[in-house]
């Protein structure tokens, strides 16, 4: 690498901030990435609002790259959601990134390839829905083709510190599936969310920082644990534990159960309102194909049944 000493530290503070970030956040907003961070009394960006690819002009190497996930048109920006990660859910060691234009001398691709020869680390802000981002880093831009106009991305580990190009097949494709499964939770999640206008399904609370997607199907199962708005439920972090141990159930009918040993206890204000489900309905989403699927939620009211049997 070679790297001046200034611009060594100022990577290492942009990969510390973002890390800040994102252990605050669930994702990453457009404005928290326009925002930047302050370095040496300066303001330092971390990408370039209209670009992809960007290098501050303090820099002598790339600083991230970013894939924005485009604004919804006519329909729900999620019905299109493995379409536009398909290509990092189909990578094995290394994904694509398309060039600035056509031109590989233009300042943009100059900087992919420098960092290529290079083998600088950099951040990928990777779209995971519109606006929305999450931080891959280190990355690396493992070649650069001037024919086909485009790099080929790898993942480094991602533990600070580490900021070394994997060496090996199983290093790079360790770090892939890591990002795939990342990518996953994302955009799986953001989906959910935003189907029920970012409310949990079963307390209403509106505040998507505290919410998770559950699956109602575990995405091991082959069959119906596909990532999709239809086997996910937006639910508070206290709401999904109980779903996940069987506390709660929810039948075919989108009604909501609670499991006796539960309603036998008596402690304090969250635990009634736990209780204070039982029979109520589940909140539905806007959209009627967005709705928990009947079969995936009788299979798992069914799970509720047998974990509950003869308690």
């Amino acid at each position: 690498m070679t790297e001046s000493s200034s611009d060594i530290r100022l990577r290492n503070a942009a990969f510390a901030h973002v890390r800040q970030l994102m252990a605050t956040r669930d994702q990453l907003t457009s404005e928290d990435l326009r925002a930047g961070l302050q370095f040496q009394g300066e303001r330092i960006p971390l990408i370039n609002p209209q670009r992809g690819i960007f290098k501050p002009q303090r820099m002598k190497y790339l600083l991230s790259i970013r894939t924005v996930y485009p604004k919804a048109g006519g329909k729900i920006w999620y019905d299109d959601q493995r379409e536009v990660h398909e290509q990092i859910y189909r990578g094995d060691e290394t994904v694509e990134y398309a060039f600035m234009g056509q031109d590989p001398d233009a300042a943009d691709n100059r900087w992919l390839r420098d960092a290529y020869t290079n083998r600088i680390p950099i951040i990928y802000f990777l779209g995971v829905s519109p606006g929305r981002y999450t931080a891959v880093m280190p990355a690396f831009i493992e070649d650069w083709d001037a024919r086909t106009l485009k790099a080929q991305v790898t993942f480094g580990i991602g533990e600070p510190g580490m900021l070394e190009v994997p060496d090996t097949a199983i290093e790079r494709r360790y770090a892939l599936r890591q990002v795939q499964q990342r990518l996953h939770q994302a955009s799986f999640r953001d989906a959910v969310i935003a189907a029920y206008d970012g409310r949990c399904a079963l307390s209403h609370l509106p505040e998507r920082t505290l919410l998770d997607a559950a699956h109602i199907i575990s995405d091991r199962h082959e069959s119906l644990g596909q990532p999709v708005v239809p086997n996910g439920l937006p639910l508070s972090k206290i709401h999904h534990a109980a779903f996940d141990a069987h506390l709660i159930g929810i039948d075919p009918d989108r009604r909501i159960h609670i499991a006796e040993r539960l309603l036998e206890q008596k402690d304090g204000p969250i635990l009634e309102a736990l209780k204070g489900l039982k029979d109520s309905v589940i909140r539905m989403p806007r959209r009627k194909q967005d709705a928990p699927d009947r079969d995936r939620l009788a299979q798992r009211f069914e799970q509720f049944r047998n974990a509950n049997a003869g308690a």
